[in-house]
């Protein structure tokens, strides 16, 4: 954990005592994110006037050149931020300006939900961004005066870390190991917003495999989450910054987490489309480009949708015969993606088990998939990885127009290693599941290429156990040589004894240490 990871999580302490980590996490997430867009129109602004130096001067110098400029021409001053930035926060509304009211007892909550009022009026990517941090709530405190004290104490703390001193995406990853930790101590609600970086490690070196020099590359993650398994992407292509993300997402706290993730990796906004929608509901996009690169997803399991039959005339499942059942979403979901992949493209998914082996109506609609050949590796990750949920997940990775039939299987559940309340895939385990997908051949114990014959012979059946076999022979015992080193033993402990008691007559015999040894000897006799 880096110290400002340290420092970040420690603000929330002020909160914890209050609500839960389900709800204040929406309160740090969004601080977090107002104070990094207002410290970054500082240094923005001293650019501008200065040029890039080799080390900022304080914020103090900053808002003083920052003032200079809005004083002499405030609307040049707007027009190059949002030329810039992307928007424009007014002196007063800054960050440094409410720790200032904060540090005089000055600060009312009302300050800063004018401030969140405001940007949201700076374009689209702003719009409602802050509707979750819900600043009447009594959680805060009864009346406003102990409402505006939890969020002024709060504001101080955050004030004091600096988000920009730091070498990399520091800020970045930072607020990923925030997520992360408010994922850990979200139960069930975890898996609506986070994939594990393993997991996401995985899928993204896979399907960026054979397309790692294409510029503009376009991921699409139609259940995003808090988009960290799209992010995950940039670090396997040569052009990390030609990288546009598509996401979806129901949930609207949630997508409003998404929004401010990607800002905060410097995603140009303009390389972000991204939408606060019901996936399965209504297909989306419908616009150009529709067709990605990479589709990448980890949608809820086994979720409820309506399954109706305007479905079976829907493009996206229409020549499958077959919906996902009511009670189980999981191939509409990954229906929804693969038809959203492109020719070259490469899908991964992870699901239940049972996408595996369920028959009826995902029976019919798996056994057209492999006939078409789309799905290319089914790898098995191991139980109680994700949080919210210690089920067994498989991540399916998919492809059009393949050649062949044949399918990959890994198992890799049992490698992992065990922590206090979770399963973690090391990163010894992450790269010997990617070699395997790579080299495509049997490994003993670990991986199987299926032909497709045997995939009939199977019945259409991916349960895993059916094409690995890890199941670990007793070693035998030789009786003979398990007898002869007992006998050995029982030599060696007989000798032991003859040379203690004969130890013990060498000793000096006293009224008290006669009984002692007398006793001691006729334990041994």
């Amino acid at each position: 954990m880096s110290r400002l990871e340290q420092q970040l999580w420690a603000s929330a302490d002020i909160l914890r005592g209050k609500m839960d980590a389900s709800e204040y996490k929406n309160y740090l997430l969004g601080l977090v994110f107002y104070k990094y867009l207002s410290d970054l129109e500082l240094r923005a602004v001293y650019e501008e006037a200065n040029g890039k130096p080799d080390e900022y001067p304080s914020r103090d110098i900053q808002f003083a050149e920052l003032t200079d400029w809005y004083n002499d021409d405030a609307e040049e001053l707007k027009n190059t931020m949002r030329r810039k930035l992307g928007y424009f926060i007014e002196p007063q509304y800054l960050f440094y300006m409410l720790r200032n009211k904060a540090s005089q007892y000055e600060f009312q909550i009302d300050d800063l939900q004018t401030a969140f009022i405001e940007l949201s009026r700076q374009g689209e990517s702003f719009i409602s961004l802050f509707d979750d941090v819900d600043l009447n709530s009594t959680k805060l405190g009864s009346h406003a005066q102990q409402k505006s004290t939890t969020i002024m104490e709060v504001i101080k703390t955050l004030d004091e870390i600096d988000l920009f001193g730091h070498e990399g995406d520091v800020i970045g990853d930072a607020y990923e190991y925030l997520i992360a930790q408010f994922a850990a101590g979200a139960g069930k609600k975890a898996g609506e917003f986070y994939t594990p970086q393993a997991v996401s490690k995985i899928i993204s070196e896979i399907v960026s495999i054979g397309q790692e020099e294409l510029a503009p590359f376009h991921i699409y993650d139609p259940a995003m989450g808090s988009g960290s398994l799209m992010l995950n992407i940039r670090q396997f292509l040569s052009n990390p910054e030609k990288v546009y993300f598509h996401g979806q997402e129901l949930n609207t706290t949630t997508y409003n987490l998404a929004r401010m993730n990607l800002i905060l990796h410097n995603v140009d906004r303009e390389q972000m489309r991204l939408n606060n929608g019901d996936t399965l509901d209504a297909d989306w996009p419908t616009d150009e480009p529709f067709l990605f690169n990479a589709v990448v997803m980890n949608p809820p399991y086994s979720a409820n949708w309506s399954a109706s039959d305007k479905f079976l005339s829907d493009p996206r499942f229409e020549r499958y015969g077959k919906l996902a059942p009511k009670s189980k979403a999981d191939f509409a979901f990954l229906l929804h993606g693969y038809y959203h992949l492109k020719d070259s493209g490469t899908m991964g998914i992870v699901l239940p088990h049972g996408v595996l082996f369920r028959g009826a109506a995902e029976g019919v609609i798996r056994k057209v998939l492999l006939e078409m050949g789309a799905i290319e590796a089914v790898i098995g990750l191991p139980s109680n990885i994700f949080y919210g949920t210690s089920i067994p997940t498989v991540v399916l990775i998919l492809k059009k127009n393949r050649v062949g039939r044949d399918v990959l299987f890994i198992d890799a559940s049992n490698d992992y290693e065990k922590q206090k309340n979770q399963n973690n895939l090391r990163p010894k385990d992450i790269q010997n599941i990617v070699n395997a997908y790579k080299k495509r051949e049997n490994i003993m114990k670990y991986a199987h290429l299926a032909n497709f014959d045997e995939i009939v012979a199977n019945d259409y059946n991916l349960n895993i156990p059916r094409y690995v076999d890890t199941f670990k022979e007793e070693e035998q015992i030789d009786v003979v040589a398990l007898g002869r080193e007992m006998l050995d033993l029982n030599l060696q402990i007989k000798q032991k004894e003859t040379d203690f008691l004969a130890l013990l007559d060498r000793l000096a015999v006293t009224d008290e240490t006669k009984e002692l040894i007398e006793a001691t000897k006729r334990i041994f006799v």
